[in-house]
């Protein structure tokens, strides 16, 4: 393999595919895309239920983890990220939304209007071509009832009250990632991918970036620059490695600043969310005795028609709603997930169920990632602005009352966790403090802006710092009001084209 590329492209994600593609497809040149995990050859990866055994997969999975988190009584939550090719897009669920209008134009770039990014996702829908799910459960279905006028064939949008089944990424039953639409396609075109090649860090001359080091000390240069697509956790964490930063703190952390960019790990959130658990035979799926013969068969019916229980995405629905229920609009999402999911320890019982989520879509609350001697500090911020509590609380117990009100016919089954020992106002508080999470929407830690505090400007460039590009979830201000892969695709599949234009 050469050593000089004209662009290296870090990490083969949901914007890393698209970047190489965008690069390769405008002429760019020679271009590297550099993956630290394996390839996405694996039936799990294909099989939209085998995301369940691919997070924690260490081969698979960054497996992050968040510092303690005050506002969760100090506990420490999972940050699940993917390590393969197609990154998150070949570990996660695959639902598929925009965002709102508003989320863009609320972000106040210049060049990331709604006005200006509509016409790439529509280029990327027609890559991905993402579908309302084929077979979802009897449940998932019946959520079109929830609010009046709601079309039962319509997907839900954040805009407007809305339930009923998603639309995913899915292609004949079969994940459709960002490998397969964008990374595949690129290679025909002369990219060349390399797995198992984890960058150490970048190789800086004066305020260029000239290449990148590997973790078994490879040097690879890029006469062109290195578009950094590792992450919202990665990309930051990378540059930390490699000097650029709030200087304060790489000092401390024993590092020799190259760039002083306070920016750098500031504005760190996510979507938090809090779920309720509903158990009962002839609910939704699980390992009840009675679906032995469906989960003997579902390998062998997957296969042959890529339908039945494995081509469940495991989330298949769900809404977005006002947490108040007044007149604005929704300000939370809900995910149904029609399989008993465990909430008493008992990971294999052997019952069926049902479980649903609220999230907020537009959190207030920010946190940070830092580099110390201790490694990697992951602090997502949730509940330091209480309003997200307060806000949280209210969907959770609207949610709540809206399904206990759905028609669920034959399949519904008793809320069994928290259940009625939680009923009032501060106690749903406290039951989200003791169990909330994220929705694995990491996002904000590289910010663009034309700002001088924003570390990234608008045309995707690290300030102040020739010959290096950032395109992935970490550039956006705010996070969007929906599920964040299909954004990131957009980002990336925005900055082939702006970084091969400027070239």
């Amino acid at each position: 393999m050469a050593s000089a590329w004209d662009y290296i492209v870090i990490g083969a994600g949901s914007a890393g595919c698209a970047v190489a593609h965008g690069l390769a497809r405008h002429g760019a040149g020679a271009v590297l895309v550099l993956e630290a995990g394996p390839s996405d050859r694996t039936a799990l990866v294909k099989m939209p239920f085998g995301l369940v055994w691919m997070l924690g997969d260490r081969r698979r999975d960054w497996c992050y983890r968040s510092a303690p988190q005050s506002g969760l009584g100090g506990r420490t939550l999972a940050i699940p990220r993917g390590r393969m090719l197609g990154g998150s897009s070949s570990i996660n669920s695959m639902v598929w939304f925009r965002g709102r209008a508003a989320d863009f134009d609320g972000w106040r770039v210049p060049g990331w209007s709604w006005a200006d990014v509509a016409p790439a996702f529509d280029e990327v829908e027609d890559l991905l071509k993402p579908t309302r799910l084929r077979g979802a459960h009897a449940l998932t279905e019946a959520l079109s009832g929830l609010f009046p006028d709601n079309d039962p064939d319509a997907i839900p949008h954040p805009d407007r009250e809305s339930a009923g089944v998603f639309a995913f990424n899915l292609s004949d039953g079969r994940r459709r990632s960002a490998a397969d639409a964008f990374l595949r396609p690129a290679q025909a075109l002369g990219v060349t991918v390399r797995t198992g090649a984890e960058v150490a860090r970048l190789r800086c001359s004066g305020d260029r970036i000239g290449g990148v080091v590997l973790a078994d000390g490879t040097e690879l240069s890029a006469r062109c620059g290195v578009v950094l697509c590792a992450g919202a956790i990665g990309s930051p964490a990378l540059l930390l490695a490699s000097g650029f930063g709030p200087a304060g703190d790489l000092r401390d952390a024993g590092i020799d600043p190259v760039a002083d960019l306070p920016g750098i790990g500031a504005n760190l959130h996510d979507h938090p969310g809090a779920g309720l658990h509903y158990e009962g035979p002839g609910s939704g799926y699980g390992l009840a005795p009675a679906l032995w013969p469906r989960w003997a068969m579902a390998p062998l019916q997957w296969a042959l028609s890529g339908r039945g229980i494995l081509a469940s995405p495991t989330v298949e629905g769900g809404g977005f709603f006002n947490a108040r229920g007044d007149a604005a609009p929704p300000d939370v999402q809900s995910h149904f997930i029609p399989f008993r999911l465990p909430h008493d320890g008992r990971k294999h019982a052997l019952k069926q169920g049902y479980f649903a989520d609220v999230c907020l879509c537009r959190p207030a609350s920010r946190g940070a990632l830092r580099l110390s001697r201790q490694g990697l500090e992951i602090d997502l911020g949730l509940f330091r602005d209480e309003s997200d509590l307060d806000t949280l609380t209210a969907g959770w117990l609207r949610l709540r009352a809206l399904l206990a009100g759905a028609d669920l016919g034959s399949h519904r089954a008793p809320e069994i966790s928290p259940g009625p020992a939680v009923a009032t106002e501060e106690e749903a508080r406290a039951h989200i403090r003791a169990t909330a999470g994220t929705a694995y929407h990491p996002v904000g830690t590289l910010r663009m802006g034309q700002d001088g505090s924003a570390p990234v400007t608008p045309g995707l460039r690290l300030r102040g710092v020739d010959g290096l590009w950032v395109a992935d979830a970490s550039v956006m201000p705010a996070v969007t009001s929906a599920n964040t892969n299909a954004p990131s695709m957009m980002i990336g599949h925005r900055a082939g084209r702006l970084i091969a234009e400027a070239a």
